[in-house]
């Protein structure tokens, strides 16, 4: 059942996201701990990734640094190549 909500997001245009999290550790705030996370969003508002930093901020003790995201598209438009030369070798 999950691939195909998977591939039913994917051909609504959600795109893999994913979002290293720089966060400070509790106990030495002067420490920075990096985080990887990795989920199908949509751009450019993100609202799993949304959903998911505030869950961050209110439940977990490490603030939030900084947050880098990286996109791609994994169902793309087949692209199409014109051949400028035809021939035959014999």
């Amino acid at each position: 059942m999950r691939q195909v909500s998977e591939l039913k997001k994917l051909l609504e245009g959600y795109r893999l996201v994913t979002a290293e999290i720089l966060y400070r550790m509790p106990d030495h705030p002067k420490l920075l701990q990096s985080y990887i996370w990795q989920d199908y969003d949509l751009e450019p508002k993100y609202p799993a990734l949304s959903k998911f930093l505030d869950f961050w901020s209110r439940e977990l003790d490490g603030p939030i640094h900084s947050v880098r995201v990286g996109t791609r598209r994994v169902i793309h438009p087949s692209e199409f190549v014109r051949a400028d030369f035809t021939g035959a070798i014999h």
